[in-house]
């Protein structure tokens, strides 16, 4: 089996670019085929999960390439409008195709997501919140089939909460259907996390009439048609504070860039409670430690 092969202790020094974010990109491919065009990620991580994604929107008819411009998604035709499943098994995030499909085609059959190793996150959520627009759901040999009706979707207002809180792939299903669907939209207890305001603003980019971002009510006027677009997506929170623990563990100086700290404020409190200090520094923040390490409580 691979390995990591570690000699130490040492000090780490330098600067490091934190990759774009592969909770923000998922979902802002899936947005792309709400578009007829070529759109571009410049910053698409290279990762397992948005290869994954690529060959998704490959198998409903987009085309899809990587060059030194970045990720791009063509999808002026969409003539499959399926999530087969043996590319949907692989990644619970491809769920994410079911609303901006609704939107586009009216019609849209996805296997039941896989991937999910952490705990029980079903997808009744994202269900109910597309039924709510008008759609028909049914179930048909494992796959979730949802048709739009004869006159499109029709904004109206939903509630997206659930035992476990709000949820973040519904958030954003529920949006993309809705930036498609006639009136406006309002859904209640929508996801606050930065992914899901970076779709939305990725959304208004691309023509989307999105109010509300960040907070818990979105407020969606629906549009006849979206423009395809290149659009950076947010660093990725959790690479980042991987970078911000190295520096801390090893006693280190380190800048780190592309970090929004105000993405990242539970975290950054948590370090200078244990006595990192973290300070904002060009387009990131410059982590260090001098001294020792103090307990603290965290809650995850």
């Amino acid at each position: 089996m691979d390995i990591f092969e570690i000699d130490g202790p040492v000090q780490l020094s330098g600067s490091i670019e934190v990759a774009g974010s592969k909770n923000s990109t998922l979902p802002i491919v899936a947005a792309m085929l709400l578009a007829g065009g070529e759109s571009t990620i410049p910053n698409a991580p290279d990762l397992a999960d948005i290869r994954s994604m690529e060959t998704l929107v490959e198998s409903l008819g987009a085309k899809v390439r990587r060059d030194e411009g970045g990720l791009h998604i063509d999808a002026t035709v969409i003539d499959n409008p399926v999530g087969d499943y043996e590319i949907v098994r692989r990644m619970r995030a491809s769920i994410c195709i079911l609303g901006p499909l609704l939107a586009r085609c009216g019609r849209v059959k996805v296997s039941m997501p896989g991937g999910c190793a952490i705990g029980d996150r079903p997808v009744d959520i994202h269900l109910r919140g597309v039924k709510a627009l008008g759609a028909k759901i049914y179930l048909e040999n494992g796959y979730i089939v949802a048709e739009a009706p004869a006159g499109g979707l029709v904004g109206t207002q939903i509630f997206l909460g659930g035992p476990f809180g709000s949820t973040v792939l519904g958030t954003g299903n529920v949006m993309m259907a809705a930036v498609l669907a006639k009136g406006t939209t309002i859904i209640e207890s929508a996801a606050c996390e930065p992914e899901v305001a970076d779709l939305a603003n990725c959304l208004n980019a691309m023509g989307a009439k999105i109010s509300g971002i960040g907070s818990p009510r979105l407020v969606i006027e629906g549009v006849k048609e979206l423009k395809p677009i290149t659009y950076s997506i947010i660093g990725d929170r959790i690479e980042a504070g991987t970078f911000m623990v190295a520096a801390a563990i090893t006693k280190s100086k380190l800048q780190i860039n592309n970090c929004n700290l105000d993405h990242m404020l539970a975290v950054t409190d948590r370090f200078r409670q244990i006595g990192v200090e973290v300070e904002p520094s060009g387009n990131g923040c410059e982590v260090s430690l001098d001294g020792p390490i103090h307990p603290a409580d965290i809650t995850t």
